[in-house]
């Protein structure tokens, strides 16, 4: 009995305010409705390239609405092999794939909480499209020599996103990492829109030197 600490019994909500404490993190609003933003315009861009490679099967020889001359246009990345990596055009993978940014994007402004298995599912998912892309910008500029408007739309949106969803799961701690490292992690997350500027710029100077696309648009 001696050193024995007696104490008075603890409330419910007591119990729960300490949970509250301990397990509450403050909600990713931004970030959140930057997957619901880049969800939507990404799914527009797969349905306008949909209904496009549709059209063209149902009027072969004619051009694509998005076709503006031989530099910038859709119709050769769609009738190409890379346009249908799996057999089926790509933009089919882009109907289904942007729900899913869309939908953790409302979930996470709902207030839900993703247990660390999901976030490494879909950071997983993230990933694979991201290299998916890099593959595509690399065929369209050096195979196909083209840039396709509904792509670089599609480009444009999954790069920051791939940033932004690997900066939060280092910070959230789906992937492992110590407490500074995660405090460093939220910080960084303010730099993603540059991070993906810089990556802009880097796809903009690499067609400039392969494809000289300021030319095209300054005549």
């Amino acid at each position: 009995m001696h050193g024995r600490v007696v104490r008075g019994p603890i409330s419910p909500g007591a119990i729960i305010a300490r949970m509250t404490t301990r397990t509450r993190s403050p909600r990713p609003t931004v970030f959140a409705i930057w997957l619901i933003f880049a969800g939507v315009v990404g799914w527009i861009a797969a349905f306008a390239l949909t209904t496009e490679k549709f059209s063209l099967l149902e009027n072969p020889g004619s051009s694509a609405s998005c076709d503006i001359s031989i530099l910038v246009q859709c119709g050769k990345n769609l009738d190409s092999a890379q346009g249908s990596v799996f057999g089926f055009p790509n933009p089919i993978l882009g109907l289904t794939g942007w729900v899913a940014p869309i939908v953790v994007g409302a979930a996470l402004l709902a207030g839900a909480r993703f247990a660390r298995w999901f976030w490494l599912l879909f950071g997983l998912g993230v990933t694979a499209a991201f290299a998916f892309v890099l593959w595509l910008i690399t065929q369209s500029i050096f195979v196909l020599a083209t840039l396709c408007p509904w792509c670089m739309v599609t480009w444009s949106v999954t790069i920051p996103t791939f940033f932004a969803v690997a900066v939060h799961l280092v910070r959230e701690g789906a992937i492992p990492a110590s407490a500074a490292i995660r405090r460093r992690a939220d910080a960084l997350m303010a730099w993603t829109p540059l991070m993906a500027i810089v990556a802009f710029a880097v796809v903009g100077v690499i067609a400039q030197v392969r494809l000289d696309w300021i030319a095209e648009f300054t005549r």
